[in-house]
């Protein structure tokens, strides 16, 4: 599925507020709108890019340094003993290794963002927001901007910084773990830094300086979910806080991004298929905001700037389609070429395409990577693919251990998501370390509905093309065993989220082929969830999974693979869930309805079975609090790991003595 990335270079001269008022009023039409402006320049060129690769995620779009680890312990930082320096001339892995041995345990308690700006890094160090020289980050010597505990929340960890231009003012973004209500705090940055303001649930923000030197922070409202408003405030003896846009339709939300160079702030307002992009002049922020496009159904695009040029990535438009003035350049880039000739790359806010070479025959292994565990060196990657129903090749990314022996009689964690063009996550986690130590295969399946492979990789597996992601699943897992990964008795599978619904539907179509699931805040009742409209996702997912209410098609397409309407009187594998009380993104009514009908069904089946029948375990572990997923909850990642050496009948004791070295019990 290779395609094709289009870069074109087109002059355009305009003036800001005519922009706004004439694009609202017409289609764009490239070359007119070129001609009539050619006098009134204020950006000297825009730069409009194809790429039906890739497109960002949200979080991948905030300009955050590598993340630093901290321990919410204590209640104010405490300066650490100085340590001897490491040798110049040990080997770089070894230096990784030498300092994850000799960091506390609490110290993978949770990850946090880290901003440089100027000759400072702001980050978090225990239950405080503080800031360091650049040379002297890695010292210990910080000075302290701001006490989480002055919120009066339980275990509160920062999940963003920006800092305003001239360094007057820091705000940041701040959470807990059980839940995803958020306030944003803003410091007053001087000899005694003070807060001096609180936002409640603010999603995005970013800062920019106006004419007069005054600091201006622009923001999103979130509620229940949903966000649609824009707002703008000043602090000081200038204080004003107004809102100045708010989005109408339901089914889009709104999110801020400040262009790399700080030039423009782009309001960006997308839902699953289709975005519009709004910008807001950084030297005159109090202007009214300058449409680039507005939104037609289907339709992705981004945009950056950089040197007076402003550039586009879309997912849309053919040379033929727009009439490029003389005076205008432009090039086509084939995708296979290096990415490092794309000028784009340069300057966009959304990573580089992945390159695949998925070149050989079902089920071969086409490429090992070479790559070994930086810190054990111990680790095999492999990426494998297979062949879908339909022919289409599905890749895998397999890991194991280096000196592993008989991998058919491995325990395997199949890992998989394809929803939402999201990437499938394959971020270092602590318990997925120590599986491969104990010997276990990881297996990440990239099926249709993820993003791995762009956006038609994305569109072939939701809406009516939501089974071609069950079938990807099942013809990885089928691969794996034939190609000597493990067998069934040994293999498991884990999801997520949105990930519950493949997982589940495996359940019920090909449950032979696993022998023991791990969920956590599943979606598995989609039909009555996406007929429910006064649920806060329900109408922003229409794209995604479509509309039952409405659309008959939709609603019988749905009905085929939704694991709650599904579940029949059959032999099921084990399943953990793990929920969450007060989720708003996935209620846990339907995840307790869900886990009664299996458990009425596996009664049915047994019954019938007769006596010898070894039934499966149903296990729901409903946690605390209005989070969606927690990633570092040590609860559930022992209750998640105990639950699968139980089911397959292996010995834990080496598993959690591991365990100990990163997490703290």
């Amino acid at each position: 599925m290779q395609q094709k990335t289009k870069l074109f270079l087109q002059a355009l001269k305009y003036s800001i507020p005519h922009l706004g008022k004439c694009m609202q009023k017409q289609h764009l039409n490239h070359y007119n709108f070129a001609d009539h402006y050619y006098n009134r320049i204020k950006l000297k060129k825009y730069h409009l890019t194809k790429c039906l690769q890739n497109k960002p995620k949200i979080s991948e779009l905030a300009r955050n340094i590598p993340s630093r680890s901290f321990s919410c312990k204590d209640l104010q930082p405490v300066k650490q003993e100085n340590k001897k320096p490491l040798p110049e001339n040990m080997d770089a892995f070894e230096k990784v290794r030498t300092k994850l041995e000799t960091q506390p345990q609490e110290e993978y308690e949770i990850i946090n963002v880290e901003v440089k700006h100027g000759g400072f890094v702001y980050y978090q160090e225990g239950c405080c927001l503080v800031r360091s020289k650049d040379e002297e980050a890695d010292n210990d010597n910080y000075e302290v901007l701001f006490n989480l505990e002055e919120l009066k929340l339980d275990q509160p960890f920062i999940d963003c910084i920006r800092v305003a231009p001239d360094e007057k003012y820091v705000a940041a973004k701040i959470r807990t773990e059980d839940s995803e209500a958020s306030t944003c705090v803003i410091i007053k940055l001087s000899d005694q830094p003070v807060m001096e303001a609180s936002f409640p649930n603010v999603s995005s923000f970013e800062w920019v300086k106006d004419e007069e030197d005054e600091d201006v922070l622009f923001y999103t409202f979130q509620r229940n979910l949903r966000c649609h408003d824009v707002y703008r405030a000043t602090f000081g003896d200038n204080k004003r806080n107004e809102r100045f846009y708010t989005e109408k339709d339901p089914s889009y939300f709104v999110f801020l991004y400040l262009t790399k160079d700080s030039r423009f702030l782009t309001i960006n307002i997308m839902n699953k298929t289709t975005s519009e992009v709004w910008l807001i002049d950084g030297l005159s922020p109090w202007d009214p905001p300058v449409l680039i496009q507005k939104r037609i159904h289907g339709v992705l695009y981004y945009v950056e700037h950089r040197d007076d040029e402003l550039y586009i990535l879309t997912n849309v438009g053919e040379p033929t389609e727009f009439k490029l003035p003389p005076w205008a350049c432009g090039f086509i880039m084939d995708t296979n070429s290096d990415p490092k000739n794309c000028p784009f790359q340069l300057c966009s806010p959304i990573r580089p395409p992945k390159y695949y070479t998925y070149k050989f025959a079902e089920g071969k292994l086409f490429e090992e990577t070479g790559h070994e565990d930086p810190i054990t060196k111990t680790s095999r990657v492999l990426r494998l693919e297979a062949k879908s129903k339909d022919g289409k090749l599905v890749p895998m990314t397999v890991f194991h251990k280096t000196d592993s022996e008989d991998l058919q009689k491995k325990p395997l964690l199949v890992h998989v998501y394809g929803a939402y063009g999201m990437d499938l996550k394959m971020n270092f986690r602590p318990e997925r370390r120590v599986l491969v130590d104990d010997g276990w295969i990881l297996a990440y399946c990239h099926v249709r509905g993820g993003g791995e492979l762009g956006l038609q990789w994305h569109a072939d597996g939701r809406l009516t093309k939501k089974l071609n992601g069950l079938a990807d699943l099942e013809a990885c897992i089928k691969t794996l065993h034939g190609q000597g990964f493990s067998q069934p008795s040994l293999t498991t599978l884990t999801a997520f989220s949105a990930g519950g619904v493949l997982a589940g539907a495996l359940c019920n179509s090909n449950p032979e082929l696993v022998r023991a699931v791990t969920l956590e805040a599943p979606f598995l009742d989609v039909l009555n969830t996406m007929m429910d409209t006064t649920l806060p996702l329900t109408l922003e997912e229409l794209e995604e999974w479509g509309n039952p209410s409405s659309d008959e098609k939709h609603k019988n397409y749905i009905k085929r693979y939704c694991p709650y309407q599904n579940i029949k009187p059959q032999h099921y594998p084990s399943v953990h869930i793990t929920a969450y009380e007060n989720d708003e993104r996935v209620p846990l009514k339907g995840i307790v309805s869900y886990t009664e009908k299996l458990k009425e069904a596996i009664a049915e089946h047994a019954k019938d079975t007769g006596e010898g029948y070894q039934t499966p375990n149903i296990i729901l572990d409903i946690q605390p609090g209005g989070n969606h997923v927690i990633e570092d909850s040590h609860k559930k990642i022992t209750a998640q790991i105990k639950f699968l050496y139980e089911e397959l009948g292996l010995d834990s004791t080496s598993v959690f003595e591991d365990l100990k070295k990163y997490l703290k019990f």
